[in-house]
């Protein structure tokens, strides 16, 4: 991209991750998260069966205290192979216990010795053969099980929101911990956009996915503050439950309801180059939010990102929760790419033991 004029207005008219607009009146309940690793448990569920054979060796591994790309890159050691012939599905914070899939493309190649990857900190649970790599998102989804110590209100309150959120979901945001520490991906996207200097292209990937995930972050707020997230806006695209198919609003007399059942949903926009499929009231919505976004607008579309939709709300399944001394836990469901932290937005105040970046999905 070239470079572009000083004088250029600049996106950093962001705001505070906490200035997006909660779908749910705030309780003024607070509780302390991830006193301890265990109290933030995730388990990575697969789309599909793994054949048992084939070139790739998938491994189920249980970590705590190291990050994924840490992992990956054991496995390759351990394998004598490159990084890029080691495949996941997606990160996973380090500060708790994970249990996450991997795989390493070895073919007509005896598997190694894994135990030599094994520590207190890393169990492998299960390794089989299949005849492709993981990819980035492969996944049907996350299970979660959160503990959460020292809450300050009523069980009836947070039951009574528990409820509401089972039925009516929760916003989609992408998680703050998208952004970076105190949100530096967002102006380290913009100096990469406004300069010619060239990034390490695992970096390039963080900031083109921050700068598109804020844009739309700001396009859900407003959907909200505008009440209409969750309901249907004429010229909305809709997203089947649980699929990435999208379909444009056909003025169809069973939208309404279809909404209500939870079987589609109304999403935002991805910014990149490609179509807008997004008419009417939505299109000019979305194009207001996008065109306050200068240098991400444009620096996206250079970069050839592609554009997308993502579902505006997102439903947990199979919650439960359990109250004990003060505490409670729970348990939940989400689809890959969504984040267990923005369940816990619209549940009340959360004060980790400790302020860490992290890559919680």
């Amino acid at each position: 991209m070239n470079n572009q004029d000083s004088s250029e207005a600049s996106s950093n008219n962001y705001t505070a991750f906490d200035d997006l607009a909660h779908a749910y009146e705030e309780l003024g309940c607070e509780a302390i998260f991830k006193q301890k690793p265990e109290d933030f448990i995730v388990d990575e569920v697969l789309p599909f069966e793994l054949t048992g054979s084939g070139e790739h060796v998938w491994l189920h591994i249980r970590k705590q205290g190291e990050n994924t790309e840490w992992i990956a890159k054991e496995l390759a050691r351990v394998a004598n192979v490159r990084k890029r012939n080691i495949g996941f599905a997606g990160l996973k914070d380090r500060h708790a216990v994970t249990t996450q899939w991997f795989s390493v493309h070895l073919p007509g190649i005896s598997d190694p010795d894994w135990g030599e990857l094994e520590t207190e900190n890393v169990q492998i649970l299960q390794t089989v053969r299949h005849a492709k790599k993981l990819r980035r998102g492969a996944l049907k989804e996350n299970q979660f099980t959160i503990l959460l110590r020292d809450v300050t209100c009523g069980r009836s309150q947070l039951i009574h929101r528990c409820e509401a959120i089972i039925k009516n979901g929760v916003p989609n945001y992408f998680g703050e911990q998208r952004f970076g520490h105190g949100m530096a991906n967002l102006p380290s996207a913009e100096k990469m956009f406004a300069t010619d200097q060239r990034v390490p292209r695992h970096q390039k990937s963080i900031y083109l996915s921050a700068a598109r995930s804020w844009i739309f972050n700001n396009i859900l707020s407003q959907r909200i503050v505008a009440g209409n997230w969750n309901q249907y806006l004429s010229g909305d695209v809709f997203m089947l439950n649980g699929k990435s198919a999208c379909f444009k609003d056909d003025e169809s007399v069973d939208i309404h309801q279809r909404l209500s059942d939870g079987e589609i949903h109304p999403t935002g926009v991805l910014w990149g180059g490609g179509e807008q499929l997004a008419e009417k009231i939505t299109q000019e919505l979305e194009l207001s939010i996008v065109n306050r976004f200068e240098i991400f607008k444009k620096g996206l579309e250079s970069f050839k990102v592609q554009r997308l939709r993502r579902a505006l709300r997102v439903f947990p399944r199979a919650m439960h929760w359990h109250f004990e001394d003060g505490s409670c836990t729970l348990k939940f469901t989400l689809p890959s790419g969504s984040y267990a932290t923005m369940v816990l937005r619209e549940l009340l105040v959360i004060n980790e033991a400790e302020h860490r970046s992290s890559s919680i999905v």
